[in-house]
């Protein structure tokens, strides 16, 4: 019995009907008596409350009524919302929980999610997940999903309840947690989903297509019956301190304290300031090493804390592709153009840092606009002067479910006039009749002594439902594009980009525990600004999606290249220029992710420009409770060459092993080790949250050059933020 209780300073009495709009409608209601946080739901009110029931199936069979009972009861007081949940079970030792950790993976394990649309414009909302151990997840969802900010960090609390049919839980969800206009009368979009993993089952309050997930808010009831809520100051203001004692790799070590500060101002109830005094972020997560057979860039995503948190707002251009079955634990990312590039600030290519003074962020909604401004003053690194960056944008919703919007990113030295780069832009991105899409941005650079070919856009039409998927795009980059704060992984270039795929679901492939067939095909080819082909990297593919929720894929990947420059594959030898064609074929495999071992392979073997390859990537995740998980997985390349070339091989070990104490201490290590760069490297990182939003971090690095005598690197670090609201 999934009892979950959401409190944000108003109990909601969830009487379900159907609204004007012919939307399901639950009923908020107040409680006169102080609500425990147990778990147990046995305060009077919530045998008052109405619950919101009847949740109908997403998968396996959608339309169908979930085959488990959900109830959920709203109700408030003066100071927060909370939200009573019960997730009754006919097995309630079946239920699955791997994982209690700060903003875990709701997808492997039996979990309920609400999103709370607290503007009611159906495009964006605030979403709250538990699982039955009482582990909590937050996500800051715009555009209905297209911007997905999984690091807002919310302070609300959760108590969970395992029962003889189920379990149940309360959530309170403070009201200054949230953002919303004041005023009687006024009403919110809302939705509860919940997953009963053994299952591998979907089911939703307000209908969703499994297409989809719960971030189409579009899709979601309405919540009546709210107060007239205050939302307090909403001033947060979070001091930290730091102290540190670091030996670079055959350096001698170096020891320093810091201080500094983080603030958070609710300047309207839809627009947020965030101020930065001399961040620190020797508590982010190491990145994951990656070894580099292309002749472009590898993307690393962004970890720090600062850069993370409404991210989404200054998210240009592109249409996101939806989440389909299945975890792809070894897909490639796909970034081909990010306007905004947020590892461009305060750190070097190489990943080094480089002194952030001070940076503000502003992030809402204003005027019927969504708005975006940010700017980011760096210090002196070495001889280099610090610059300024930074980032304005701006995006109106128009018909319904569609938006038009604009951005300007600038980096300015603070030396030299000259030294500067802007970029200015506008797009569009519009929906119609759900399944539909079309996009499009244009963008202008500007850098001084550079004329021509300096524009940049795109073109997508997108098709998405059930059964068809079916997208075109056309992006063209200038030979002379350049923005400073972006990551561009090809200019000069235009890339037409196809996809098509089916989804079959025949009731017979059941027995034999398949859920779904998906052939499906990927096309980008890429010719230079003359229309003359430079590459493509094409995908030929039918995949197999498990009941359980694993799949298997067989692929057939042509490849092409030309270059026109000597490609260096390894320091010592290179392809001369020239066309270059050869075939891929891979299967992939990844296994249900619920259990404690699990699974991950992607096998490659064929072509590699004028040789062969025997590509492995293997991973293999051990949780033996959900305290405990150790992950651990193998990247090797066996790569032939013809003479005067020779072979070579490549290996990346990566080890996770990380432990929850309980919902508020994790111990996280990440030990990697690349035979291509001959490192070994360790990340070993403590986090206690000792009050809400408020943490000590303890830190310890460590990297040692097998093939050189030199002293190894390592550092230590200890870091403790206490967060205060008034």
């Amino acid at each position: 019995m999934c009892t979950g209780l959401i409190v944000a300073s108003a109990t909601l009495m969830s009487s379900v009907a159907a609204a004007a709009d012919d939307r399901r409608t639950a009923t908020a209601i107040e409680t006169t008596t102080a609500i425990t946080l147990d778990g147990a739901l046995d305060e009077g009110v919530w045998r008052t409350a109405e619950p919101a029931a009847d949740f109908i199936q997403a998968e396996p069979h959608e339309g169908d009524p979930a085959s488990e009972s959900t109830e959920v009861r709203i109700v408030f007081d003066r100071d927060a919302l909370y939200l009573g949940v019960r997730c009754h079970d006919s097995n309630a030792g079946g239920v699955i929980v791997n994982d209690i950790r700060k903003d875990f993976a709701p997808g492997e394990q039996d979990s309920f999610e609400v999103i709370l649309d607290t503007f009611a414009d159906r495009r964006n909302g605030f979403v709250f997940a538990i699982n039955p151990a009482g582990a909590k997840s937050d996500t800051q969802i715009a555009n209905e999903g297209r911007d997905v900010n999984t690091s807002w960090d919310a302070v609300w609390t959760v108590a969970t309840s395992a029962t003889a049919d189920g379990w149940s839980a309360e959530i309170r969800i403070p009201f200054k947690t949230l953002r919303f206009e004041r005023g009687e009368g006024r009403i919110w979009g809302v939705n509860f989903s919940r997953r009963i993993r053994r299952k591998n089952e979907i089911d939703y309050w307000s209908p969703v297509p499994r297409v989809y997930n719960l971030y189409r808010a579009g899709f979601g009831g309405t919540l009546e019956g709210l107060p007239d809520a205050a939302q307090g100051s909403n001033l947060r203001v979070k001091p930290w301190v730091s102290a540190n004692s670091t030996r670079a790799l055959g350096g001698t070590f170096d020891d320093g304290a810091r201080i500094g500060l983080d603030a958070k101002y609710g300047v309207t109830p839809s627009l947020t300031l965030d101020m930065t005094v001399r961040p620190d972020f020797a508590q982010a997560e190491a990145d994951e090493q990656q070894v580099n057979l292309t002749q472009f860039s590898l993307f690393f995503p962004e970890k720090r804390e600062f850069f993370l948190e409404n991210s989404g707002m200054f998210y240009f251009g592109d249409i996101p592709r939806e989440s389909r079955l299945g975890t792809q634990r070894f897909s490639p990312p796909e970034e081909e153009m990010l306007l905004f590039f947020s590892r461009r600030i305060g750190l070097t290519d190489q990943g080094e840092e480089i002194p952030i003074e001070a940076g503000g962020r502003l992030t809402g909604r204003a005027g019927g606009f969504g708005v975006g401004a940010m700017t980011i003053q760096t210090g002196e690194q070495g001889d280099r002067a610090g610059d300024n960056y930074t980032v304005l944008r701006a995006r109106h919703d128009i018909l319904g479910n569609s938006d038009v919007g604009a951005i300007f990113l600038s980096r300015q030295s603070m030396d030299r006039s000259s030294d500067r780069n802007s970029v200015a832009g506008v797009d569009a991105n519009f929906r119609f009749v759900r399944a539909l899409s079309i996009n499009g941005f244009l963008t202008r650079s500007s850098t001084p002594g550079v004329q021509g070919g300096e524009a940049a856009g795109k073109g997508s039409i997108t098709w998405n439902d059930n059964r068809l998927h079916a997208q075109y795009s056309l992006l063209s980059v200038g030979d002379n594009f350049r923005d400073d704060i972006g990551f561009i992984k090809r200019t000069g270039v235009r890339k037409h980009f196809v996809d098509f795929g089916i989804r079959q679901r025949p009731e017979w492939i059941r027995r034999f525990g398949i859920r779904e067939l998906h052939p499906h095909t990927r096309y980008n080819i890429y010719t230079d600004q003359s229309n003359t082909k430079v590459s493509h990297t094409n995908h030929v593919a039918y995949a197999w999606f498990f009941e359980s929720g694993g799949y298997l894929e067989l692929q057939w990947n042509p490849r092409f290249e030309r270059i026109v420059t000597p490609f260096k594959v390894r320091p010592d030898q290179l392809f001369t220029p020239g066309s270059y064609g050869w075939n891929e074929y891979a299967i992939e495999l990844e296994t249900n992710h619920s259990r404690r071992l699990s699974g991950s392979a992607l096998i490659t073997l064929g072509g590699f420009w004028t040789g062969t390859q025997k590509s492995t990537k293997v991973g293999v995740v051990f949780r033996p409770s959900y305290h405990l998980s150790f992950d651990t997985a193998l990247q090797r390349n066996d790569i032939s060459l013809p003479l005067p070339m020779h072979d070579f091989v490549t290996n990346l070990v990566t080890s996770r092993v990380g432990y929850a104490f309980n919902t508020r201490t994790f111990l996280d290590t990440l030990l990697q080790y690349n035979t291509d760069l001959k490192q070994f490297s360790a990340n070993v990182r403590f986090d206690l949250i000792h009050r809400p939003l408020s943490d000590l971090f303890v830190v310890y690095n460590e990297q040692q050059q097998t093939n050189r005598d030199l002293t190894s690197g390592r550092g230590l670090i200890l870091k403790y933020t206490h967060m205060l609201a008034f």
